[in-house]
């Protein structure tokens, strides 16, 4: 798989595009208004993974408290960059509010809506005006469901005036990758440099969003952030946003990506934080946790023992990160299996960093441990579990704690 080549931006500390990785990005649901639940929320956020947090900014109150969030999260030493999610009023909200404007480490502008008529090109304009002024990135974001209607109507009409009219379909994708590029190239005429523009083009069905950026991504080298929008929720929104994303990441597009699912009732907003980097771990694009294979199981495991085992290594595992992220670089790529029977059991345990065997229904009750693809010992009894998890501990130990190197005398 080859990588288009885009611009680079910075944003704050992180670098979207270019030779950069591909960076995940997550956004709150929290009232902006409430400077301390946002504030939790975007650091909950961080510390899952997410390399930059999109707060909505929407009202003079919530740019007044952009500032405060930004202190809050600086005061426990978090450092994501925060964006500036405006609509409607962002021309105004950015200018009465300069503090907000500089808090900011990028601002997304959605073309569709930053205002009607006349005054659209001056709204647009005041609002790359201050990005020029804070020495900020943009992300122009078009979304299909919010796009500008006069643009959508002239092309319809030019459309229908052809000898061979398009489809309709096939004119809302093309009105949305004009939305951006054209938006992209008014605001390099302002004089933002192309080196702060991030582009997106967000659909809601897979193929629409495909489609859209294989075309947008041949017609210009603006760094792309790629999502779903209205993904849904649980497995669906899960299985929407990978089939879409994980096509177009193989054909090496898209710098920075979001995966925008619902929450289920009472559940967590970081789960689209774990989901974007599922996706690019399972793809090879990137390493943020160990991974854990287990098998599916079949009529020869009814004992739930390996699926409690796999499930609490995988949620150690991540619980870990955080801290073992500095002390032990490179446990990301660490391959751990946890496997129900002989069948395929020693074999898989021998191609991970450490795995283990667990006893299928019928077996002998013991659960071989192979690490670095020798059997070291096998485990019996009530405690298989708690056992391995010491394995493993001692083995992250072992193979990834920082090697200071000594010095000559």
């Amino acid at each position: 798989m080859q990588r288009r080549i885009s611009r680079q931006v910075a944003v704050g500390a992180v670098r979207i595009g270019g030779a950069a990785p591909i960076v995940v990005q997550s956004m709150t649901n929290t009232d902006t208004e409430d400077a301390q639940a946002t504030a939790r929320q975007v650091e909950a956020l961080a510390r899952a993974g997410s390399e930059l947090v999109r707060i909505t900014v929407n009202t003079p109150q919530a740019a007044a408290q952009v500032p405060r969030i930004r202190e809050l999260l600086d005061s426990v030493r978090c450092t994501v960059p925060l964006i500036g999610d405006f609509h409607y009023n962002g021309h105004k909200l950015l200018t009465q509010y300069p503090d907000c404007a500089r808090a900011l480490a990028k601002y997304r502008i959605n073309p569709g809506n930053v205002g009607r008529g006349a005054k659209r090109d001056e709204q647009f304009a005041t609002l790359i005006e201050c990005a020029l002024r804070h020495d900020k990135p943009v992300r122009i974001g078009v979304n299909w469901g919010s796009l500008d209607p006069e643009l959508l109507a002239r092309m319809m009409d030019e459309n229908a005036q052809g000898k061979n009219p398009l489809d309709s379909v096939e004119v809302m994708r093309e009105a949305v990758i004009r939305s951006a590029l054209e938006s992209a190239r008014a605001a390099e005429d302002i004089g933002l440099p192309a080196e702060r523009i991030v582009l997106s083009c967000k659909m809601s069905q897979v193929q629409d969003l495909i489609a859209v950026y294989r075309a947008l991504a041949s017609r210009c080298d603006y760094a792309l952030h790629l999502g779903l929008t209205e993904a849904g929720m649980g497995s669906k929104g899960i299985v929407a946003s990978t089939a879409a994303l994980a096509v177009l990441l193989q054909e090496g597009i898209g710098d920075t990506i979001r995966v925008s699912l619902t929450p289920e009732p009472g559940g967590e907003r970081t789960r689209e934080v774990q989901v974007a980097q599922e996706i690019l771990q399972t793809m090879g694009l990137r390493a943020f946790t160990p991974m854990v294979s287990a098998c599916p199981g079949c009529g020869r495991t009814t004992s739930t023992v390996f699926q409690e085992l796999a499930d609490k290594i995988q949620a150690y595992l991540r619980a870990q990160m955080p801290v073992w992220r500095e002390t032990y670089p490179g446990v990301e790529e660490m391959r751990v299996a946890v496997m129900g029977c002989v069948v395929n059991g020693p074999g898989e345990s021998k191609h991970a960093h450490i795995g283990i065997s667990l006893p299928g229904t019928g077996e002998v009750p013991v659960a071989p441990v192979y690490v670095e693809g020798k059997k070291t010992v096998t485990l019996k009894g009530e405690r298989i579990a708690e056992e391995f998890q010491a394995i493993v501990e001692a083995f992250v130990r072992e193979k990834y704690a920082r090697r200071i190197p000594i010095k000559a005398v």
